[in-house]
């Protein structure tokens, strides 16, 4: 009972605090809006291909010629167009002044393409393109050797092949700027967590009321667990605060297991607080919120809270982000809200909780050495 009133206590004590309630709020809300609008074409994967123009020079004759005839009236179906090079015009140089996406000279000797720096994505297409139709001419030339008549049924399905071919995976649930931040905004939150529990301690000594809870008939495992909770169930409802506004007011994606999200940063926001608590405890009653802002920081940098971090991102630096708890929950979070991967969750839910484990002992360890709290 004595713990339930301690937490109880702590969140009344914590609402009052109005200026650092509105910050809390605020602050991760403004951020979101700015980082998401601000980075927007970041997170747009859409590549739209228009106007795709070739520019050839075919001097091939026989079977060759044929075949690229009828495989170059195939593609212009796809929205690609083939020009025949004219007279006294220098085909690498119309690549050059991007005229065109490709040059390519078609010879019997064989075929040679020249690409555009410039429009890599185009240039990758028509390369493509132009390897399928070889490989199948290859293919051709190489029956023709046995069987003349038969050469020419693999020159025809050639003709009906379609050479592009769009394909989409889940590409509806791929997240935006405001998705990403949203997310990453409330694993941020959770993780400041550790902020409010290394001013647990603290703010008895500091406003002289540690001496009198130290001598209340209340034990000190009943005070140290009363202000651990009542300050998880506090940064808890932020969190819970973030996740529905960003949801409704801002349309973020959270996908369809909203429990299991909220498990996940509970976890974490548990782990912050005893993370705070314990560097609090370590300080010995020196202030420790600037080694703790900077831990913080630290976690969001690394993390992706500011911008994202790549998963192909390797040497020291991609060791590091990995350090990071805040990196751990978004990328939790985006698994289970994109991918439907549940079995993700177990992992870092885990981990937080043995971490939580091994700074909660180490802090009450050190408390109840102490004379006081």
């Amino acid at each position: 009972m004595n713990t339930l009133s301690i937490a109880w206590k702590e969140m009344k004590h914590d609402f009052r605090d109005f200026r650092t309630m509105i910050f809390l709020l605020a602050f991760p809300i403004l951020l979101m809006l700015i980082l998401g609008f601000a980075l927007t074409n970041v997170f747009n994967g859409d590549v739209s291909v228009d106007n795709l123009k070739v520019l050839v020079k075919n001097t091939s004759t026989g079977q060759l010629s044929e075949a690229y005839t009828a495989f170059a009236k195939g593609v212009s179906q796809s929205g690609i167009t083939f020009d025949d090079l004219k007279t006294g015009v220098n085909g690498r140089e119309e690549v050059e002044q991007n005229r065109y996406a490709d040059y390519i000279e078609v010879s019997d000797s064989g075929i040679h393409l020249y690409g555009s720096s410039r429009s890599s994505i185009e240039s990758n297409i028509v390369q493509g393109m132009m390897s399928s139709f070889a490989d199948k001419y290859n293919a051709a030339a190489a029956v023709a050797q046995q069987d003349p008549a038969k050469a020419e049924l693999v020159i025809a399905a050639t003709h009906q092949t379609d050479y592009i071919k769009d394909t989409a995976i889940n590409a509806d649930r791929q997240p935006g700027s405001i998705d990403y931040y949203a997310i990453a905004m409330t694993v941020m939150i959770g993780m400041w967590g550790a902020m409010s529990g290394g001013s647990l301690i603290r703010s008895e000594i500091v406003h002289g009321t540690a001496a009198r809870l130290a001598a209340a008939p209340v034990r000190k495992s009943e005070i140290f667990m009363g202000k651990v909770l009542g300050n998880v169930v506090l940064n808890m409802l932020c969190v819970f605060v973030i996740v529905m506004f960003s949801k409704y007011v801002f349309k973020a994606y959270w996908g369809n297991h909203l429990p299991l999200i909220f498990l996940i940063l509970l976890t974490e926001v548990i782990m912050s607080i005893s993370l705070g608590l314990f560097i609090s405890y370590m300080m010995k009653g020196e202030p420790s919120g600037g080694i703790v802002m900077i831990i913080v920081q630290l976690a969001s940098f690394l993390g992706g809270a500011y911008f994202p971090m790549g998963d192909d991102t390797g040497g020291f630096l991609g060791s590091v982000t990995n350090l990071s708890p805040i990196r751990w929950g978004n990328q939790a979070l985006t698994e289970i809200v994109y991918n439907n991967a549940l079995t993700a969750a177990l992992p870092v839910m885990l981990l937080n909780m043995g971490l939580a484990v091994l700074f909660l002992g180490a802090a009450a360890l050190m408390m109840h050495r102490k004379e006081g709290i």
